[in-house]
């Protein structure tokens, strides 16, 4: 078994986070980056040799991987962060199919019997043993995961429709507006979560037709698993099925596409819940990272948090509340943060207050600042969302 996890999108739409790194490269939990969740779920489940594709603005992103995850060379196993190559002519990736495709050298050095190929940006545990057990029983060339999502969201999704067994894909719809419900619930649908097993053979057979044809976009979801449907070789996973040891009944089945910034701000939120949604302590099924060599978390002068999340490095002489902080804040004397997400070695000065933002790396709150009081000023200042939050870059200036 080869994994290949797909890394190498601009991810737009988590601005500002993404304007200075790539999306998996985004800092999450306080001391995680996105692409360590796959990495972790790989790992568990003795997926040990990984190769992660990536392409845009990929520095923090590689380094990350290089410095994290370094597996024993003494069994043959890696993490290994593979660019963009132009190995076919003198171009970038033209999809996801085409990152593939320009990257068949590793299928071919391995010779795995199986592929996994799985994206790079989303919150959840998985155990794929389960999945393959699946896909091997059922002899598909390719099996995709799908969860259920109300029908109203699948717009940003790839949808699955199951045939009458509840496991031969039927139909595979890229993003479609108006797609047709289950058949025990109308009102969802089965969405693909960027995961796919395939049998080496049908992966391999698959790209090369999809590079022959001209009118192809030459990406997973919108050609390859409609290609593949065609002919009767993709079947469902369904993600409900999947168990991994520790889980609780709360956290079981949790999966988020973080690709918006309301989305990464409530996937926070699910965090710091006395049960929460998602429970990063779980360590039975461990999600992996490094945030470095730091002192544990001080609270002087009187600081205080509650429901939070606080990493090591961090001061705390002001208030938090409902909050998720990485490594090396410092929150002065009178400043209050509420509900917000505070990335590497951000402060916030001296009876400054922050609430419903995110604010990434570095930036710097002068003292008596407000970001999230008044909403007409930080429309012109910040990147607000749709939902109001407020977004600040690495290393942007506060007025």
């Amino acid at each position: 078994m080869l994994g290949i996890v797909l890394a190498g999108g601009e991810g737009k739409r988590l601005m500002p986070l993404t304007a200075d790194r790539a999306k998996p490269a985004v800092t999450f939990g306080g001391t995680y980056r996105l692409v360590d969740f796959v990495l972790s779920n790989l790992v568990n489940a003795d997926i040990l040799r990984i190769c992660v594709l990536t392409q845009y603005k990929s520095h923090s992103l590689d380094r990350h991987i290089t410095t994290t995850w370094r597996m024993s060379s003494l069994l043959g196993n890696y993490v290994t962060p593979v660019p963009a190559q132009q190995r076919l002519g003198p171009r970038w990736y033209l999809g996801s199919a085409d990152a593939l495709l320009q990257s068949l050298n590793l299928v071919h050095d391995e010779q795995p019997d199986y592929v996994a190929v799985f994206g790079a940006d989303h919150v959840y545990r998985m155990d794929p043993r389960q999945m393959l057990n699946q896909h091997v029983e059922g002899g598909a060339g390719v099996t995709v995961a799908g969860i259920r999502i109300p029908r109203t969201e699948s717009s940003s999704f790839g949808v699955i429709t199951p045939g009458s067994d509840g496991q031969t894909v039927e139909r595979f719809l890229e993003k479609p507006a108006d797609p047709p419900g289950l058949a025990d619930d109308p009102e969802s649908v089965f969405a693909s979560m960027g995961n796919y097993i395939f049998t080496t053979k049908t992966l391999v057979e698959a790209l090369q037709r999809d590079a022959e044809d001209e009118t192809s976009v030459h990406d997973m979801g919108g050609s390859i698993l409609p290609q593949l449907t065609d002919r009767g070789e993709a079947q469902l996973y369904d993600f409900s099925a999947n168990h991994v040891p520790g889980e609780t009944t709360r956290d079981q089945g949790y999966w988020r596409d973080v690709g918006t910034l309301d989305a990464y701000y409530e996937a926070h939120m699910d965090l710091i819940a006395e049960r929460p949604k998602f429970n990063l302590f779980n360590r039975s099924w461990p999600i992996y990272t490094h945030s470095g060599q730091l002192s544990p978390a001080r609270f002087n002068a009187g600081g205080m948090a509650s429901e939070s999340i606080i990493s090591a490095g961090c001061l705390i002489r002001g208030q938090v509340t409902r909050s998720v902080l990485s490594p090396g804040v410092v929150v002065d004397p009178g400043a209050v943060v509420q509900g917000s997400v505070l990335h590497d070695n951000v402060h916030i000065g001296r009876g400054a207050v922050v609430r419903g933002a995110v604010l990434d790396k570095n930036v710097q709150v002068p003292p008596g600042a407000t970001i999230g009081v008044n909403p007409e000023r930080d429309g012109e200042l910040y990147t607000v969302s749709k939902g109001g939050v407020i977004g600040l870059g690495k290393g942007q200036q506060v007025s």
